[in-house]
Parts: C-alpha cells; sequence; structure tokens
C-alpha cells in the first residue's frame, strides 16, 4: 500500500471511529434523560422496576391528601382503572392542585410508595397528554368488555 492510500484509510478510519462515538454518547446522554409515563396499574404490575426515574400520571384520589403540619411534605394516592399507588412529595404544589384532579408525577420507586420530585396538576379536564390518555384507554378497555357482557340482553323479542 503506497503512502497516500495509507494516510486516506488512516483518515476514514478516524472519521468513522469519531462517528460512532459522537452517536454512542449521545443514545447515552438520552437514555439517562427520558422519563417514562406509568400509571400506577402499570407500577404494581412491575413494569417500572426497569426505570431509575419515570412519570406516574393519573387522578388524586379523594380524600388521600395529607399535609404535614410541620414542613411542606404532602403525601396523597394516584389511582387509576385498576391500581393506586401512594405518593410522598416535599415542595410547594401547583394551585390547581386538589382531590380527584389529574397528574403527573415524576421521581421513583421507594419501596412501596412512589416518591416525587415534581408535580404537574393539569388546568383542564378535556386535554390529556397522548402517552396517559392511551394508557388509561386500555386500562379502562377490559373493563368495557366485562360490563358490556354483563348489561348486554339477549336481543329476542326487542324490536
Amino acid at each position: 500500500m503506497n503512502p497516500t492510500r495509507k494516510r486516506r484509510l488512516t483518515i476514514v478510519v478516524l472519521i468513522v471511529a469519531a462517528a460512532a462515538l459522537a452517536v454512542g454518547l449521545g443514545v447515552y446522554a438520552l437514555q439517562n434523560n427520558m422519563n417514562y409515563l406509568l400509571t400506577p396499574s402499570q407500577v404494581q404490575s412491575g413494569q417500572a422496576t426497569d426505570y431509575k426515574t419515570f412519570r406516574l400520571g393519573g387522578m388524586v384520589k379523594a380524600g388521600s391528601i395529607q399535609r404535614s403540619s410541620d414542613s411542606l411534605k404532602v403525601t396523597f394516592t394516584v389511582v387509576d382503572a385498576g391500581g393506586a399507588m401512594p405518593v410522598e412529595y416535599t415542595g410547594i404544589l401547583p394551585d390547581l392542585f386538589r382531590d380527584n384532579q389529574s397528574v403527573i408525577a415524576t421521581g421513583h420507586m421507594d419501596g412501596a410508595r412512589f416518591v416525587a420530585t415534581e408535580v404537574l396538576a393539569k388546568h383542564d379536564e378535556t386535554y390529556m397528554p397522548k402517552e396517559l390518555k392511551d394508557a388509561m384507554a386500555k386500562a379502562h378497555a377490559d373493563k368495557k368488555i366485562e360490563e358490556d357482557a354483563g348489561t348486554r340482553d339477549s336481543g329476542l323479542g326487542t324490536r
């Protein structure tokens, strides 16, 4: 191999190695910053064990909000169609946070409870993030099939 070809091959190999390194670092950085949205029933089924931090979405259970008298610590329960998850948060909650309100909390699991670092409350019941809407629709789908089977009449003589 002559020196010119050797130099070109070395440059090409270095460019490919640099590109591979850049792509690898980009994927690693994105992987650490991704937050997956799960419902309480998905967390209870064990889907959250793969994630260090994730988002928990659902409704605040009525009567579950308990505020500490000596700190900003708040505990409440987030529910969906098939599960409930106790949540602990220390900080100032959004003004729209209340019972029967949709919330999304970012945090991690600590045993059987979810420790939130951020809590977001929905301002309008007509809007729901696509991921949460799909997850809740899937949770309700099984329930709807069972309800329809129980309330469906035989169709004989009802026309």
